[in-house]
């Protein structure tokens, strides 16, 4: 028996390729996108929880007695601190002020750690942005830190002031008072470079309300 042959309307219609494709998208959207697996280990941040790009490190002599008078004098709060090698001394601690985290740790000179007083000096300082640098000055001072430049309002538009504090390290506190432009703050300085060439008292113009 010879099979009937199919012919073009006997076949099951078929929709265009273009309908078939907007078909299959929308049942996409309705199945959702597909879920990533989660992770069985949890990410790890690039940049530790309250640090930000630059964070200071200090070796003093006696960390523990530095933490304490960061502490006075500057508000500093103590998040962590690890011991040196057999307890002695600090090896690794953590301070925090206003917003920024500082290392503080122990002289190791065997591991190259040397402390302001080994080295006879120190070649930088720490910078604090505070709200009222007449009040942390005198506090710092009220602590036992040194001073190295009373409070004074300064060319480049910060109220200043430099103090040292007992383990040999500087600290500069300052108060942004005014926004100036460059050309502002060059016309300042040369006034004040000029000034102290004279041998005036070394006050810049806007010390005397210029």
């Amino acid at each position: 028996m010879k099979k009937a042959k199919r012919t073009k309307s006997s076949r099951p219609a078929r929709r265009p390729v273009a309908k078939r494709r907007a078909g299959a998208a929308r049942a996409g959207r309705r199945a959702g996108p597909a879920r990533p697996r989660a992770s069985a280990t949890p990410r790890v941040q690039a940049i530790p929880a309250g640090f930000h790009t630059a964070t200071p490190q200090l070796t003093v002599r006696g960390a523990a007695q530095a933490i304490e008078f960061y502490k006075r004098a500057f508000g500093a709060k103590e998040r962590l601190r690890m011991p040196g090698p057999g307890g002695h001394g600090i090896m690794h601690a953590e301070i925090q002020i206003g917003d920024s985290i500082i290392f503080v740790g122990d002289e190791f000179p065997d591991m190259g750690c040397r402390a302001p007083e080994s080295l006879g000096g120190t070649t930088g300082s720490v910078n604090l942005y505070v709200p009222n640098v007449d009040q942390a000055f005198a506090r710092a001072v009220a602590a036992g830190a040194e001073v190295r430049v009373p409070v004074a309002d300064m060319f480049w538009g910060d109220r200043y002031a430099k103090v040292a504090d007992p383990f040999g390290h500087e600290w500069g506190l300052a108060t942004h008072k005014e926004d100036l432009s460059l050309k502002e703050v060059g016309e300042r300085a040369n006034a004040f470079f000029a000034q102290m060439a004279a041998g005036g008292p070394g006050a810049p113009p806007a010390a005397a309300g210029a």
